[in-house]
């Protein structure tokens, strides 16, 4: 055969695939917000009993000779108990031998993610929380001025809620806000004209939680804080009044005997050739004092 032109790889267009890569496009796994602010303590399978401080001791002026004032100072118990939290993902054998895109891999990360998102709902919000206590319930709320989403006054609002706890006693240390209201930080100015939201490191990977500083106490931007009802953008609180504690970590185990529910119905993994990953973490909350934090919302 006569050769008219140089063979190309276009020409092998049905034999050539395209290789397969990682999947560089994956979006930045979340994180826990409030895990970032909130001590965590050594937790038990059984829980643990944390100290209360009720009542401190006081001290009193005295004349020379005088009967020495006596006070004590009082404790109590609180409980904080293990909450089971899981996830089952069921994929087909062929799926587990192929791994097509680092499936398997990425299985791992989502449900480490989702745990983060259930965790964050139910101690901010009491969303499905199996614990006792959330920051929502006895915390004060600060709105913030202007129609949703066009904030006016964000220096003043948030002042205002410091002003709050600082007048009922409490310490503020630290600040929890949504990646909604990045952007709006983001052009906020303090009263000398300087940003508001000032950055602790540039460093850090776009998409996770972003860590700074506002009115000199420690801030964290990410997902999972805002809450629908009544729009709630982030929290100032102090956060040596909130606890949690995990188990371990999150443990996998995989099975391919087992049934599953699948579409309401129990199925055979070992019949349909199925392999299920399970996933598990046992997280403990607790709030000791939810008068500490301010909710900021922006409801009107």
């Amino acid at each position: 055969m006569a050769v008219t032109a140089a063979t190309k790889t276009s020409d092998f267009s049905g034999f050539l695939t395209p290789d397969e890569a990682a999947p560089y496009f994956l979006a930045a796994r979340q994180r826990s917000v409030v895990q970032q602010l909130a001590r965590q303590v050594p937790l038990g399978i059984a829980g643990a009993n944390v100290p209360v401080v009720t009542s401190k001791v006081t001290a009193g002026w005295v004349a020379e000779g005088a009967q020495k004032p006596v006070s004590a100072g009082g404790m109590s118990l609180k409980t904080i108990s293990p909450k089971k939290i899981a996830a089952i993902a069921v994929v087909s054998a062929e799926v587990v031998r192929a791994d097509p895109g680092g499936y398997m891999e990425l299985i791992r990360g989502d449900i480490a993610e989702a745990f983060a998102t259930a965790f964050d709902a139910a101690a901010f919000h009491g969303t499905s929380s199996p614990f006792a206590t959330n920051i929502d319930t006895g915390s004060s709320t600060q709105e913030f001025t202007g129609t949703t989403p066009a904030f006016t006054a964000v220096y003043d609002d948030l002042n205002a809620g410091f002003a709050t706890l600082v007048n009922a006693g409490k310490k503020p240390n630290g600040w929890a806000f949504d990646s909604r209201m990045e952007p709006v930080f983001n052009g906020v100015k303090d009263t000398a004209g300087r940003p508001l939201f000032l950055d602790a490191t540039y460093t850090e990977q776009a998409g996770l939680i972003r860590q700074g500083s506002l009115l000199g106490r420690q801030a964290f931007i990410g997902d999972g804080v805002y809450a629908a009802t009544p729009k709630i953008f982030g929290y100032l609180g102090d956060w040596t009044q909130a606890i949690w504690g995990s188990v371990g970590g999150i443990t996998y185990d995989v099975s391919t005997e087992s049934a599953v529910t699948i579409n309401g119905s129990l199925v055979s993994l070992w019949e349909n050739n199925l392999v299920a990953v399970r996933a598990e973490a046992e997280y403990g909350f607790l709030v000791n004092d939810s008068a500490s934090f301010v909710k900021y919302t922006n409801a009107a």
